[in-house]
């Protein structure tokens, strides 16, 4: 018998906005048919922790979050400086996938001209970062930015059912992209929606996002999700 494949560290990241009946919405990814792994699955903006995201350049570019408070949230299983990394990787994932940022200059806040410039320099640079030509820690270096980690707020751990090819270790005021280079379209949704269109067979996803939305429904409102998660 084939022994599963070893979970490999990763981060998912699950945006969520309110919306005008004062629920909320989730933002998926369908990943594109041609793809090695999971084609045409509908996931959360994410993938695997890389090397770079725990390299001391890259941990020296970080804000809100410490190393050990990383490890204290993560439950203390993993080096400090690789739970780090975690919060560093949702980071860059959802700026490869998405065209999200959740960047700041060191000193804190953008300036008015910085913001009004940053988008334009950043999409110009997001493609070289997706394509592995740079490195995540020197196109912030070189913007002068740093993640910032706190406006992330950890969610749980899952892992991939031992019976794929591939599993992840999974950690989970812009318009985020609709296509990409790893996503064939993207969506608002409820999680209630995407539930109810994954039991008509025509939303495929993983287990891991499966559960998470079944977590998300159960707090029927925008109020209720803040509240439940300090958002």
């Amino acid at each position: 018998m084939a022994q599963p494949a070893t979970p490999q560290p990763a981060s998912t990241v699950v945006l969520v906005r309110p919306d005008a009946g004062g629920g909320f919405e989730i933002f998926m990814n369908r990943r594109p048919d041609k793809m090695d792994v999971y084609a045409g699955i509908y996931v959360f903006p994410g993938g695997r922790v890389e090397n770079n995201d725990g390299s001391p350049q890259m941990l020296r570019l970080t804000q809100g979050l410490t190393a050990a408070q990383a490890q204290q949230k993560l439950g203390g299983e993993l080096g400090a400086e690789l739970c780090l990394a975690h919060w560093v990787a949702a980071v860059r994932e959802l700026f490869e996938e998405a065209g999200i940022y959740f960047l700041v200059s060191p000193n804190g806040a953008l300036s008015g001209s910085a913001s009004e410039e940053l988008p334009r320099r950043l999409a110009e640079k997001r493609s070289a970062l997706q394509e592995g030509t740079v490195e995540f820690s020197s196109l912030l270096a070189a913007e002068n930015l740093c993640c910032d980690l706190a406006r992330l707020t950890y969610f749980y751990h899952r892992i991939t059912p031992e019976h794929y090819p591939v599993r992840f270790d999974t950690r989970p005021q812009q318009t985020p992209l609709h296509i990409s280079e790893e996503v064939s379209e993207s969506l608002w949704i409820s999680a209630a929606a995407a539930l109810e269109r994954s039991q008509s067979g025509n939303f495929p996803m993983m287990p891991p996002t499966v559960s998470v939305l079944r977590t998300l429904a159960d707090h029927g409102s925008w109020n209720a999700l803040t509240q439940a998660f300090h958002l």
